[in-house]
């Protein structure tokens, strides 16, 4: 799988940038660099300004790609998103059960990144936290209605159908599979949050992933035929 997602080209909705940063040497650094800078310093301290001097450039450049940085990170988010939903189906292919399908799915949606894409241009890791940590910003904004409108949360819903799909195939009466399973991935992402910042709010086992045996254990009694 390792090989397969190296090679994977995310098509990004064209509403999030100005000009496409993958199409160029500078808007690859523009991508690399603020993953870093926002993963070290929280999207409130991230400026383009900032960005601009850290990759050897200037903020009029940076405005070339993306005109404010909000729309950097729905360009970040929208990234993530298509890689996961990429990972999802490489990660489910011949697996039959439907059972089976739905906790490695949630496993998948749920577990620490830990791992790199060789020849890319982004930091998963650092990517991952920054998702984990700012991605509600995307779409808690009062423009939301608008950027959804142009299909900019499309990535992240595919995702959420891919999941609902298969617990709609184990349990066709349950009527909430949406509500599930986006509760599992943010749910999720601040369980991680918490494990590493505010481990009271958490329950942490040593020699155990408790976020992934957590969720799997809550999908499958919730979902369960009654």
């Amino acid at each position: 799988m390792q090989v397969l997602l190296s090679k994977i080209n995310i098509q990004i909705n064209e509403h999030t940038f100005l000009k496409d940063p993958d199409s160029s040497d500078l808007g690859r650094r523009i991508i690399a660099k603020s993953v870093e800078m926002i993963d070290d310093m929280g999207f409130e301290q991230f400026t383009f300004r900032k960005l601009g001097i850290a990759i050897g450039s200037t903020e009029a450049s940076v405005y070339r790609y993306f005109e404010s940085k909000h729309k950097l990170l729905l360009y970040l988010t929208n990234w993530y998103w298509g890689w996961m939903e990429y990972k999802m189906v490489i990660g489910l292919t011949n697996i039959n059960s439907p059972q089976e399908r739905l906790e490695r799915a949630i496993d998948l949606l749920t577990e620490e990144i830990n791992e790199e894409i060789q020849n890319k241009f982004i930091d998963i890791v650092k990517l991952n936290r920054v998702v984990i940590c700012e991605s509600s910003k995307s779409y808690l904004t009062c423009d939301v209605d608008i950027e959804n409108r142009d299909n900019v949360f499309l990535s992240y819903k595919q995702l959420v159908q891919r999941v609902s799909d298969i617990v709609t195939e184990i349990n066709p009466g349950y009527k909430y599979p949406h509500m599930l399973v986006s509760t599992v991935i943010e749910g999720a992402h601040h369980q991680r949050f918490f494990a590493s910042h505010l481990p009271r709010l958490t329950d942490v086992i040593k020699g155990e992933d408790a976020i992934k045996e957590f969720y799997k254990e809550m999908v499958f009694k919730t979902i369960a035929s009654k």
